[in-house]
């Protein structure tokens, strides 16, 4: 199992917000975590990461307890996120933020997966010297995926790839998801965009107020009319 939490508890200082969740995601699967803007999806992308207030419960990565293990220590184990709203370096050029992702990687390897990044976003290529500033949306955020590979995710962590992007920027994100997992990446995906999510994403959980209200497989939840009012816009009788 690549990443499993269990009775996870996590918040901000002594603020909880997401409570006794327990998940498990699969080696070379990609799977979705599904909920409502509040619903406590970036807390626990963030606290995953290292980056919010653990409260309680464990972190299970590649066979290991890391559930006290600083962001540096992660990232070094092949846990690396895109965070909601990119957070790129401005000023820097898309090869510099590019090369900000690779800085633990040898000098032929972080050019390898350079290489590899301007196939899978020819634009970022044609855009290398240009600051990130000025990227649109779509290509800002396939920078921010792109200086994740950069680090050589064993699990990748995607918080809310589809905010500010046009349908179209995301659809295109969303089939470079299904190619790096094809490649052999593990993903793990927060989305309020269920209707999209939910045709690339092999197992979905649905978060609610900081807890796992249920979870199953693409298909089932397209199935459940709970999900389909809630998060598809379908209505039923």
């Amino acid at each position: 199992m690549t990443l499993r939490l269990s009775h996870f508890c996590a918040g901000y200082g002594r603020v909880p917000v997401v409570h006794d969740i327990s998940l498990e995601i699969g080696e070379g699967r990609i799977v979705a975590l599904l909920g409502a803007n509040g619903a406590g999806k970036t807390t626990l992308m963030r606290a995953v990461s290292g980056l919010a207030t653990f409260q309680g419960g464990s972190i299970e990565f590649a066979g290991s307890d890391v559930t006290h293990l600083s962001s540096a220590e992660l990232v070094e184990r092949g846990l690396i996120q895109v965070p909601q709203g990119r957070h790129l370096f401005a000023e820097m050029s898309v090869r510099e933020n590019l090369e900000m992702g690779a800085y633990l990687a040898a000098s032929q390897t972080a050019h390898t997966r350079m290489q590899e990044v301007f196939s899978l976003f020819p634009i970022l290529r044609e855009r290398e010297r240009q600051a990130a500033a000025f990227l649109s949306g779509g290509e800002q955020q396939m920078l921010a995926v792109g200086r994740a590979l950069m680090s050589g995710p064993r699990c990748l962590l995607m918080d809310e790839p589809s905010l500010g992007l046009a349908p179209k920027a995301f659809d295109l994100i969303l089939d470079v998801i299904k190619r790096i997992n094809r490649s052999g990446t593990t993903v793990f995906i927060a989305e309020q965009n269920a209707r999209k999510v939910l045709r690339v994403a092999h197992y979905c959980y649905v978060l609610e107020s900081g807890r796992i209200i249920t979870e199953g497989s693409s298909e089932a939840l397209i199935a459940d009319d709970r999900i389909q009012r809630s998060y598809l816009g379908v209505a039923h009788p």
